[in-house]
């Protein structure tokens, strides 16, 4: 007797827009799903990102319910130092950190970060990072069987209501995931 093909678990290190982004269009559980033969993490410094904007939002401090996303501290001096490292590279600004956290624990754990700040996204691949962002999961969420496309696209435009600015509309998604050999 054969058994089916296990998925590749992978590691996904996430910043605060896409979790944000989902959390804002109630929509959380359902990243949460797509995700779930993924080892999902994120840091202290996202979540502190995310703390500050649950008084507009309250629907951000859904993002750490559950047991589904691990959170990484820089609570060794290498830890500390890669993080520093990063945070350079990126900016000294304070919307900068998220990004440098998520890319430190990225190259700690082998990982892959996700963010969709085009900015930090050309540095970490600069850098060697294999960096992706929400249409890259949406993408392999419907590659995968998870999702259908005209799920992804009603999820992309769920998504840009809250105002995440992403590359395309939902219904440009199929044309443009495939421009980019995402699908």
């Amino acid at each position: 007797m054969t058994s089916a093909p296990q998925e590749e678990r992978e590691v996904l290190v996430f910043d605060a827009t896409c979790l944000s982004h989902f959390a804002r269009a109630d929509r959380l559980d359902v990243l949460r799903g797509l995700l779930s033969a993924d080892e999902c993490w994120t840091t202290q410094v996202v979540l502190q990102e995310l703390r500050k904007g649950t008084g507009e939002h309250p629907a951000l401090e859904l993002v750490t319910e559950g047991n589904w996303l691990s959170v990484a501290e820089f609570d060794t001096p290498a830890k500390a130092i890669l993080f520093a490292e990063w945070a350079r590279r990126i900016g000294a600004e304070d919307r900068d950190f998220g990004e440098a956290s998520v890319f430190a624990v990225a190259e700690l754990q082998g990982g892959i970060p996700v963010t969709d700040d085009r900015r930090a996204v050309a540095i970490a691949r600069a850098r060697g990072l294999a960096v992706h962002g929400t249409i890259w999961l949406l993408a392999r969420a419907c590659r995968d069987g998870k999702l259908s496309e005209p799920g992804a696209s009603s999820l992309i435009d769920a998504l840009r209501e809250t105002g995440h600015r992403l590359p395309c509309t939902g219904t440009e998604f199929p044309n443009f995931a495939r421009r980019y050999k995402l699908l």
